[in-house]
């Protein structure tokens, strides 16, 4: 066939698969456009999941006739100049391919109103460009977008359901009105009532109250605020704690520059903030602001304009991973989130008994145990096995006043402590916790100079599959590092003569197969630092106090004054809770005093 050039129709259409994948993608075109304008006020409507209509109107500096005209000529933009710098772009907007593309396919109308001026507007039918002719607005300007995609019907073929497309294009609107907390926005769609955002100011106050307005006020007060600046680049914004993950990414609010954006680098570095605090599955829920000189960050990569490209990728890596962490370190004890109160609704299973005789107390019963009188928190030896003693220096407490934990009570089913608090009490997974510190110690010990080790009286030998002793064995330099000193025994063996002091009389058979199950998942793509912290982790878990042992008082009190020293106490390795607090308004509820 003779090779010839594509009408220009057939050329816009195909363009704008790139920019307009979905309802969501012509929301986000359109807002990002009122936001240039420089309005202060945007309406979003979306109708049969932006199918039937998309509508975006604004109160911004609006448009001349000649300017209308041209907005949807391919490449047409108000944005830059021939002059321009496509490596320091300031707008949000630059590529001039929106209003073409969806005038490609769908029916498109704009009226607008420059300040000053009338009003006019025009259309756009699959390509098809009407005359300018006067239109009835205030001010700004407004786009509709109707019957998206019935100038390609495939298309429509690939689109979600009316509630999920509406569901994307929310998602959009919270994003854009999440950058831009000085702006008021308000939302309808047909699945909900309208929603509006008030303009909120410039500043973090501004942006933090925006925050609550669109993650809610439960994340808000499970949040802590992240600041951090390092060579030109300056990072803000709130993190959620560990115990607020999600079950998916939507609650992942990342800004570069004021433009929202979804990128691996910056999602990635995300992840590696939470690696050891929450569990696989669970996405850590923050709301990030990135600032730096728009010549070291490229936004020209994609039509999209979700990714960008960084010229110094690891210096902002590192000060994003840095400043969550530090963020996270300074709030360990708020980790754990008291629980939402569906319990209120609990009722006893049998009538209440009596009150019984009065002035009656439980260590005068016959039925007590001998010595429940008696303070029970003496001197104790401590949990922590010889290598390190620090929680065994700890003194006894009665008082809860004195620690944030609190006193050790009681202890349930051999596995939970209960602590009586100052406004409540606390209920702790022993198992978890001494998990979590067991890990921050080897942690200590990794970056002080190494694992302290114990060699084994009879070295022990594990049977394996094959392939998994070989993997162990051309691991055996790393798991040294980490206190554990094996070496090949055979095809389908290994031999280990040497353990981390900190795991005490662990299993080690069990611990080794376990090791095994881990390095056979081992992906090469991770950083070293997050693999080795996974072997640490598995480790830490062997070493730990087991669920079902029977802890004295004192040990108990340990326990819990090792936490409140230990950072991220309130999460356990794999990011399970390590306790609970239960105040005593909540207490009041149950019985009914409130």
């Amino acid at each position: 066939m003779p090779v010839r050039l594509l009408p220009p129709v057939m050329i816009d259409r195909i363009a704008a698969g790139e920019v307009v994948e979905r309802p969501a993608s012509v929301v986000k075109e359109l807002v990002e456009n009122a936001l240039d304008a420089g309005a202060a006020r945007i309406e979003v409507v979306v109708d049969g999941g932006g199918r039937r209509l998309i509508r975006v109107a604004d109160d911004g500096i609006g448009m001349a006739p000649p300017d209308l005209e041209m907005a949807v000529e391919r490449h047409a933009t108000s944005k830059l100049s021939a002059e321009s710098d496509l490596l320091a772009i300031a707008t949000l907007g630059f590529r001039g391919e929106a209003l073409p593309s969806i005038g490609a396919v769908a029916k498109l109308s704009i009226a607008s109103r420059a300040q000053g001026g009338e009003a006019h507007g025009l259309e756009v039918v699959a390509g098809r460009k009407s005359e300018v002719r006067p239109a009835a607005l205030s001010a700004g300007t407004r786009v509709e977008v109707r019957d998206l995609f019935f100038a390609t019907p495939a298309r429509l073929k690939f689109l979600k359901s009316d509630r999920a497309e509406s569901a994307a294009a929310v998602d959009v609107v919270k994003r854009l009105a999440m950058s831009r907390p000085d702006i008021a926005f308000t939302l309808v769609t047909e699945e909900r009532d309208p929603v509006t955002y008030a303009a909120r100011g410039h500043d973090i106050a501004a942006r933090l109250a925006r925050v609550g307005d669109i993650l809610g006020a439960d994340f808000r007060a499970n949040a802590v605020p992240v600041a951090a600046e390092k060579e030109g680049v300056r990072l803000a914004g709130v993190a959620g704690l560990p115990a607020v993950a999600r079950g998916n990414a939507l609650a992942q609010y990342l800004f570069v520059n004021g433009r929202p954006v979804k990128d691996k680098l910056l999602l990635g570095a995300l992840r590696a903030a939470y690696a050891d605090l929450i569990p696989s599955g669970r996405f850590a829920a923050a709301a990030l602001w990135l600032e730096l000189d728009p010549r070291e960050v490229d936004v020209n990569v994609h039509p999209a304009k979700t990714e960008v490209r960084f010229r110094d990728a690891g210096l902002v890596r590192g000060l994003l991973v840095a400043g969550l962490r530090a963020a996270l370190h300074g709030e360990a004890h708020r980790s754990a989130a008291a629980p939402a109160r569906p319990f209120q609704t609990l009722r006893p299973s049998s009538p209440p008994r009596p009150s019984g005789i009065a002035g009656w107390r439980p260590e005068t019963s016959p039925a007590a145990p001998p010595g429940l009188s008696e303070p029970r928190q003496t001197a104790f030896s401590g949990l922590a096995p010889a290598a390190d003693a620090r929680a065994g220096q700890a003194a006894p407490e009665t008082e809860p006043a004195n620690h944030p934990l609190g006193a050790a009570r009681a202890q349930l089913h051999a596995t939970y402590i209960v602590a009586e608090t100052e406004g409540g009490l606390v209920i702790v997974d022993q198992h978890a916790a001494h998990e979590r510190l067991v890990y921050e110690r080897m942690k200590r010990q990794l970056a002080g100079g190494g694992i302290a080790r114990q060699m084994l009286l009879v070295p022990a030998v594990v049977e394996l599959d094959p392939d998994d002793a070989a993997r162990l064995a051309a691991r055996a330099d790393a798991l040294a590092t980490f206190g554990l000193v094996l070496e090949s025994f055979g095809p389908g063996a290994v031999m280990v003569r040497e353990v981390p002091a900190l795991l005490g009389d662990a299993d080690v058979v069990k611990l080794v197969r376990d090791l095994a199950d881990h390095l056979a998942e081992w992906d090469d793509a991770l950083p070293l630092e997050r693999r080795l912290l996974h072997v640490a982790a598995t480790m830490a878990c062997h070493g730990s106090v087991r669920a079902g042992r029977r802890l004295k008082p004192e040990e108990m009190n340990a326990l819990l004054r090792e936490m409140e020293a230990t950072p991220n106490a309130g999460q356990c390795n794999h990011g399970r809770p390590t306790y609970v607090t239960l105040s005593l308004a909540d207490i009041e509820r149950l019985f009914g005093r409130r």
